[in-house]
């Protein structure tokens, strides 16, 4: 063991190296069937509406200026985590970056508009990145 600095007496211990196990225990996950994890989804899913709508704790804080949210857009398929943090990612960029209309005094109007630019974003990230193996389903529900 060593001191960081003489400044601050911490002492750095020493990180272990882990010795491989000579023959692993290799457990062969089995997947779930397509029903169960669709199911399994859509539970996530409105979980998360939930927490973002503040009926459950957790959820992100920057969700709460748009209260109360409804699930209009699901976007399945991805390869993996990753892949689908890209996608967000620059589907947020893209809209933010677009022009948008003139809002309208009516609430209903104002939400339509946004759905429109949020289509809008998605067709430009389609060209921008390959989306052909995802499935994209646009809805308008409050479960």
């Amino acid at each position: 063991m060593r001191q960081l600095t003489s400044t601050f007496r911490s002492v750095k211990h020493p990180i272990p190296i882990p010795i491989p196990d000579p023959k692993p225990n290799i457990v062969k996950p089995s997947l779930p069937s397509e029903s169960s994890a669709v199911a399994k989804s859509k539970s996530e899913l409105k979980a998360c509406l939930k927490q973002h709508n503040g009926e459950l704790s957790g959820g992100a804080k920057a969700s709460r200026a748009g209260r109360p949210w409804v699930c209009a857009c699901i976007v399945r398929g991805f390869n993996d985590q990753s892949e689908a943090c890209e996608f967000e990612f620059r589907w947020k960029m893209v809209s933010r970056k677009l022009t948008r209309k003139k809002k309208n005094k009516e609430a209903d109007d104002c939400s339509l508009t946004l759905l429109q630019h949020r289509q809008t974003a998605l067709n430009k990230v389609k060209g921008m990145l390959d989306c052909s193996h995802l499935e994209i389903e646009w809805q308008m529900s409050t479960s």
